[in-house]
């Protein structure tokens, strides 16, 4: 089995309070969340208007398939571009 975590560190560039940065969070949050069935949640910075954390973890029992679910969240995330920049992603993945 292998399990893989991480982050995502965004940047809402045109949030302009809290109640927008939450629905383009939310939304997003959900939409991968569903696509890839992983666990995904805002971690940190919830109190700045254009700024988000979003952790992450997936399961699977071989590393390619992790590889491939990893590669396309960085991907969908990309794809939100007119919404939201990616400043860091960062995972790590270990063997249980």
């Amino acid at each position: 089995m292998y399990v893989a975590y991480g982050y995502a560190e965004l940047h809402l560039p045109y949030s302009h309070s809290l109640k927008e940065k939450r629905a383009i969070v939310h939304g997003v949050s959900e939409r991968i969340r569903k696509r890839f069935n992983i666990s995904l949640a805002e971690v940190d910075h919830q109190d700045l208007w254009q700024r988000s954390r979003l952790g992450f973890s997936a399961v699977s029992q071989d590393m390619p398939t992790l590889e491939l679910i990893i590669n396309s969240i960085r991907d969908s995330l990309e794809g939100y571009s007119d919404e939201l920049e990616t400043l860091d992603f960062e995972y790590d993945i270990v063997t249980c």
